[in-house]
């Protein structure tokens, strides 16, 4: 039965994706007459000239004249184009997140449900995205692809290096709203508000004694214990 199920989603995406092709080619006849567009398919303006802009052929290819990205067929384009109008037409019942595309959607949804169907073969942890499993893989691969280009430190995620180049650049875009303190990371800043809101939660577990950074907690276990 969940093969069937999973053809006939497939199915149905593939007839929406259709139907927002015709959707934009049918938009393109009314392009010349703004008040025509408005009148007869209630959008903006602005949407309506993005969307007119955007579909055009080249060599029989499709070419996204926003950001001039080819496409081979006229439903990739109608999805394409999504990002550049911000129609999200994929809602997520439970939290109400909405998406550009329905496998965004049943990505989003294992956070909802925990499945998590991607399994690393070293060390058996568990994700919910083949990307996430392929990132994690580099940890055992060693594998670091990402270069700074001012010191050639190397890192495994693009966002790591990010990160990182703000100690270049000195950006420290994360501010505290309490004391106007700015950080690089958003993870140093909300380490950083425990010390406004007074949450300690990491507990030593012999005396019971509770700390804002797992750093000091170990610093205890230590000294202490």
């Amino acid at each position: 039965m969940r093969k069937g199920d999973d053809r006939e989603e497939e199915e149905g995406e593939e007839e929406r994706e259709e139907d927002d092709a015709e959707r934009l080619l049918r938009m393109l006849v009314c392009v010349p007459c703004d008040d025509g567009v408005e009148k007869n398919h209630h959008m903006r303006k602005e949407e309506t000239a993005i969307i007119a802009k955007g579909v055009k052929r080249k060599r029989g290819q499709h070419e996204c004249g926003v950001c001039e990205k080819v496409f081979g067929s006229q439903t990739d384009l109608a999805r394409h184009m999504r990002i550049h109008t911000n129609e999200k037409p994929y809602k997520c019942d439970v939290c109400e997140k909405r998406f550009i595309q329905s496998g965004d959607l049943k990505t989003h949804m294992r956070i909802h449900t925990n499945e998590k169907p991607y399994e690393c073969d070293v060390c058996e942890k568990r994700f919910t995205q083949s990307s996430s499993l392929k990132t994690h893989m580099r940890i055992h691969t060693n594998e670091k692809p990402y270069e700074c280009d001012v010191c050639e430190k190397r890192f495994i995620q693009s966002g790591s290096l990010k990160a990182h180049m703000r100690i270049h650049t000195n950006e420290k875009p994360y501010e505290c709203v309490v004391c106007d303190k700015a950080f690089r990371e958003s993870g140093h800043l909300k380490r950083h508000m425990r010390i406004h809101t007074n949450e300690k939660p990491y507990e030593c577990d012999v005396c019971e004694k509770r700390f804002t950074q797992s750093s000091s907690l170990k610093a205890h276990m230590r000294t202490y214990h």
